[in-house]
């Protein structure tokens, strides 16, 4: 395979570390329902991937979580709790920051939201450095479904091996692998930092 010309990094469990029962202990407070009933109703549930394939505004997606647990805080409050849930992998920020130095292009590609976003760029400095961001939210599909690939593809202009793909699902990895991408399932900083410094990174 050819070096890269572009890197493009899923963004949960590989940049930052994330847990949604942190969201759920925060809620239980100000909820009506059990902890575990609003654990369910956050993580992985239809209602999140509602809002993170766009087809709900945050205004609408706080108006439902309100109505499912029965919470009783501002919006303002609930953006805190809610995206206040990430924890920078340090290795791995430093790997792209290396990049960056070597003037490779990278790009931000996650099924994610628009609180998490905000969260997150007002947060971390690192997250300013990529020349691309390609969120489920906006394109309105999910890893791993063809068109956020394809959104992924028009954005850096490239495709097929030029592409080297950073993910920590295997379905996600899957999906970039039959595109011709050169895919590699992230499990832990120093196996994903060994596969690329065979690729001469």
């Amino acid at each position: 395979m050819p070096k890269p010309e572009v890197v493009v990094f899923d963004l949960g469990k590989v940049l930052v570390d994330f847990d949604y029962s942190i969201v759920a202990n925060r809620l239980k407070s100000r909820a009506s329902v059990p902890l575990e009933d609003v654990a369910a109703r956050l993580d992985q549930s239809p209602l999140l991937v509602a809002y993170e394939t766009g087809r709900m505004t945050t205004p609408e997606f706080f108006a439902e979580v309100k109505r499912l647990t029965g919470y009783n805080g501002t919006l303002e409050e609930f953006a805190v709790e809610f995206g206040d849930i990430f924890a920078p992998i340090d290795e791995m920020i430093a790997f792209h920051r290396r990049l960056r130095e070597l003037g490779f292009p990278t790009y931000i590609f996650s099924n994610t939201n628009e609180l998490a976003v905000r969260h997150i760029r007002s947060t971390y400095p690192f997250f300013s450095g990529f020349d691309g961001y390609v969120y489920s939210h906006e394109v309105g599909h999910m890893k791993p479904d063809a068109p956020i690939y394809e959104a992924v593809e028009a954005m850096t202009g490239r495709s097929g091996g030029a592409i080297l793909y950073l993910d920590d699902k295997p379905e996600n990895i899957a999906a970039g692998a039959a595109r011709g991408w050169q895919a590699i399932l992230h499990e832990s900083p120093a196996k994903t930092l060994a596969v690329v410094g065979e690729l001469g990174f």
